[in-house]
């Protein structure tokens, strides 16, 4: 396993090595063999992604109320974001993970990949400094808070068939989670949106909530066809 690889991915290389082997220790690997995981800096970076993005969003959009600038970053700053980035930059590949860890898929686990990219940023802020930060934050985020941004006005689709179903009265609108595959730690939901007791469509996603909201966005795609 090169670190360097990893250096090369993120365009970014390190004085202190031991910075970024540190902020690729999950908490398994440190406990098997004595060494301090990356926790820490996952809180640091944390504060440090919201700190960008919230300059960013301040700066480049001015027409932006508070508490619309408040929704961008909520959608953007969120594990599945990071996710991507970590997927983009293939930090599974280059975790330390513990045995347990590794047996169950771990570095490819959501949530693990999320914190990495989080400990990288910090390891990054305390190896250089805030402007590598930036460039490393901006590049892997602005197409998403740009998407965000140009999407925080409008109504979610269930907000949108809720309206739709009940503009002739109300009705009794229900999701229920019809299947779930896949392990654990990688589960995929299937939603079923239902109007007065009748299947109206069906829709898969990551978390539940998602696949709420596109079993919603396929009912109203239906609902507009006729």
């Amino acid at each position: 396993m090169r670190i360097e690889e990893l250096e090369d991915n993120i365009k970014y290389k390190f004085s202190n090595k031991e910075l970024l082997k540190k902020a690729l220790t999950h908490t398994s690997y440190a406990y098997e063999h004595s060494v301090e995981s990356n926790e820490k800096l996952e809180f640091l970076g944390d504060s440090i992604l919201e700190f960008i993005s919230s300059e960013y969003l301040y700066l480049n959009f001015p027409t932006l109320k508070e508490g619309e600038m408040t929704k961008v970053r909520a959608t953007v700053v969120c594990e599945n974001s990071l996710y991507k980035i970590a997927k983009k930059h293939n930090f599974g590949k280059f975790l330390y993970l513990g045995k347990s860890e590794i047996v169950t898929g771990g570095n490819d686990r959501p949530a693990i990949l999320a914190d990495s990219v989080e400990a990288i940023i910090a390891a990054m802020f305390m190896d250089g400094g805030l402007e590598p930060v930036r460039k490393f934050i901006l590049e892997n985020l602005k197409d998403e808070i740009e998407n965000a941004s140009k999407n925080v006005g409008q109504k979610d689709y269930k907000t949108v068939l809720q309206e739709k179903l009940q503009e002739h009265g109300d009705v009794k609108i229900e999701y229920i989670i019809v299947k779930e595959t896949g392990p654990d730690h990688n589960k995929v939901f299937e939603a079923e949106v239902r109007c007065n007791g009748r299947a109206l469509a069906t829709g898969k996603g990551r978390a539940k909530k998602q696949a709420e909201m596109k079993a919603a966005e396929k009912a109203l795609e239906i609902i507009m066809q006729k």
